[in-house]
């Protein structure tokens, strides 16, 4: 496993880190599988791991805080996230902060992950959504500022609206974020454009996260596939969107280098970013660990390959069914 400087922060993470969101909520999670998977991650050198209060309400940070426990000898770095208060995902410029984050919903929260991870500190507490209409309420600002003070949260981040990356850079001018999570993959190159140069100047750490755009980066989807009922992907991979995004998959798969699979060639063209300070892929079974911590390894790109994608950026906008 190679290691990354995590920002102004300093720490050093392993650029493969563990995204938690699946072993929360998700259809087919089983929790001893997900602390088989865990384990090995820790086993292999995976060091940073990213949860949320959101993902089963908890559960996912309970099972983080197993393996806290699990590994006292290890230096394993927590990352989660506050929910909005009106529980709507994405943030609306016009949602209020009192309706989204206001200092005392952010401070129960925050105490409440605390306790659900059962930790002193949080390495990294993020926002889990943001709009930047909110930048300039100093009310947030202030409250961020007391947890830290009383060394309750270590650094803190925001968790960027899905395909807006830009929707964030007043906030992170403030000075007060250390780190943000930004989807980020072969189709949404579009963080390149405004948001990383602005990470890069103020020393920002990114976390790259949806590697596999929902699972079809992973190569595994076709025009029949479904999910149990009331799962999340029948929403976002609907008639419309599963057809256009098979297509470009297809198109995708046609210059994989041999010996390598997509999901590990989708894994490399995000690792060969250096502005990328790690990348969280979600990881329910130890196969997938040990598929994807072994893109750590690998030799850069080749630059007719690295140019080949380039091509295959997909700009898009939010949609109802994209959150």
């Amino acid at each position: 496993m190679r290691y990354r400087t995590f920002g102004r922060a300093g720490w050093e993470v392993s650029e493969v880190g563990y995204g938690m969101w699946g072993m929360g909520d998700w259809t087919g999670s089983d929790d001893d599988e997900s602390m088989r998977s865990l384990q090995k991650a820790v086993d292999l050198g995976v060091n940073f791991f990213d949860t949320a209060w959101a993902y089963g309400q908890g559960h996912s940070e309970h099972l983080l805080g197993q393996l806290l426990r699990a590994n006292p000898a290890a230096r394993l770095y927590t990352a989660s996230k506050i929910p909005p208060k009106n529980l709507r995902w994405p943030a609306r410029a016009r949602d209020s902060l009192d309706e989204t984050f206001p200092p005392s919903h952010i401070r129960a929260y925050t105490e409440r992950s605390l306790k659900n991870l059962g930790v002193r500190a949080i390495d990294l507490m993020q926002f889990h959504v943001w709009h930047d209409a909110w930048a300039g309420d100093e009310r947030w600002q202030m409250e961020m500022r007391r947890l830290k003070d009383e060394g309750l949260v270590r650094a803190w981040g925001l968790s960027l609206n899905r395909w807006e990356p830009a929707n964030g850079i007043a906030a992170l001018k403030t000075g007060l974020i250390d780190a943000v999570q930004v989807i980020y993959n072969i189709f949404d190159q579009n963080p390149e454009d405004e948001l990383f140069p602005v990470c890069r100047d103020l020393n920002i750490a990114v976390i790259a996260r949806v590697p596999f755009d929902e699972g079809s980066l992973t190569g595994a989807l076709t025009k029949d596939s479904r999910w149990p009922q009331g799962d999340w992907r029948n929403h976002y991979f609907n008639r419309d969107n599963l057809f256009h995004t098979l297509q470009r998959v297809d198109a995708v798969q046609q210059i994989v280098p041999e010996g390598m699979t997509l999901p590990e060639l989708a894994l490399r063209f995000i690792l060969q970013n250096s502005t990328v300070s790690t990348v969280i892929p979600g990881m329910r079974k130890t196969a997938n660990v040990l598929a994807n911590t072994s893109a750590s390894t690998g030799a850069p790109l080749p630059a007719s390959v690295m140019a080949e994608l380039r091509r295959h950026r997909w700009d898009r906008k939010p949609a109802v069914w994209s959150d």
